[in-house]
């Protein structure tokens, strides 16, 4: 299998919940970040970054006014390129799993996060993460990449692929 397992799939699938509890089933040391939904009442008004050493930050919101934008929510660039790049960056240096939750259009707003996630692909180390399902010329070419394994993950097949995961990881 390739150094690199990514998800993708629709959201809502489950992607960021699977990589969760690989996590917590490994003895890797891994260090990265990954993105949880922010909802009030319900209802998803934006996402936050939340670093594997605890940090969080807001990547976007509807509140947030920005000239970059996906659908309702305005993208903080300035927290991929400070907080998820610097989680990528120590990853790289110090942990023996990077993890990337996600390389997405937000995402790709940031050429520095860009970058990262090429330094983190181009290192030895093991990358563990999820990549939109949605076409795109950044996300196309990581996916035709032979040493990166892309898996789609559905309601329907979590354990299994979690299965999967685990056995890369071993």
């Amino acid at each position: 299998m390739g150094q690199a397992y990514l998800l993708t799939g629709m959201p809502g699938t489950g992607k960021t919940s699977v990589i969760r509890q690989a996590l917590a089933q490994t003895r890797y040391k891994a260090g990265g970040f990954y993105t949880l939904e922010i909802r009030n009442v319900g209802i998803r008004e934006g996402f936050k970054i939340v670093t594997l050493d605890g940090k969080e930050a807001m990547l976007a919101h509807i509140s947030i006014d920005s000239p970059f934008r996906v659908g309702k929510y305005g993208v903080d660039v300035s927290v991929l390129d400070t907080t998820a790049v610097d989680a990528i960056t120590d990853a790289i240096a110090n942990s023996e799993l990077i993890v990337i939750d996600e390389i997405g259009k937000m995402e790709m707003f940031s050429p520095k996060f860009i970058q990262a996630v090429a330094d983190a692909l181009a290192s030895p180390k093991k990358v563990l993460g999820t990549i939109t399902l949605k076409p795109h010329p950044l996300a196309d070419a990581i996916r035709q990449n032979k040493n990166i394994l892309v898996t789609e993950l559905t309601r329907y097949n979590q354990k299994q692929v979690l299965a999967q995961i685990l056995a890369w990881l071993k």
